[in-house]
């Protein structure tokens, strides 16, 4: 029974590579995990937290993009973030006519390459307490470390704060955001 009970320890150690990381749990974002090995418009469609940004990513044309190679880093803004802006606002960036500014607002939440909270803290501990973002859509975000906690504030001023970092994604990695991070109008 011993030898048995060792073996099988034994087979699941090669299989897992000799790591635990095979049995750790997926991250949970709006109820849903996240795996890994699933790029991100596939974890975000099962997050509840996040329905408003996948119909954004939709209405924008950004599907294609997001679910391909990458890598990209995506501070992706909840349901709650986006009530926030004006009352309106949403349903107005959703019409067909509003496509190019959505696509603006969406892609200023992305960053080309994968990065980390740790690689974002260091970059910002580098830069002496403060450091430029530049994101795929053009817009400048300035990342900083209040008391360990990451946070951006956008060309309008507003800050976000990262509630969720690192959750791993096979094109990248997102970095949930509790507001919606805006261009310079």
């Amino acid at each position: 029974m011993i030898k048995t009970t060792l073996r099988i320890l034994a087979v699941a150690a090669v299989v897992s590579g000799g790591t635990c990381d095979a049995f750790a749990k997926n991250p949970v974002v709006g109820g849903a995990p996240m795996y890994a090995t699933k790029n991100i418009v596939e974890n975000a469609v099962n997050s509840k937290d996040h329905t408003t940004l996948v119909a954004a990513v939709k209405a924008a044309g950004l599907v294609d993009t997001l679910e391909g190679k990458g890598p990209f880093t995506v501070f992706a803004p909840t349901n709650e973030a986006f009530d926030k802006l004006p009352p309106g606002t949403v349903q107005t960036l959703l019409k067909p006519e509003n496509k190019a500014k959505l696509a603006k607002i969406l892609t200023c939440h992305v960053v080309s390459g994968d990065e980390m909270s740790s690689a974002i803290k260091k970059m910002v501990m580098g830069a002496g307490g403060e450091y430029d973002v530049k994101t795929v859509g053009g817009c400048v975000l300035k990342a900083m470390d209040k008391g360990g906690k990451i946070t951006l504030t956008d060309e309008a001023g507003g800050i976000a704060h990262v509630t969720i970092a690192d959750v791993k994604q096979s094109n990248g990695v997102i970095h949930v955001v509790d507001k919606v991070l805006l261009p310079k109008m």
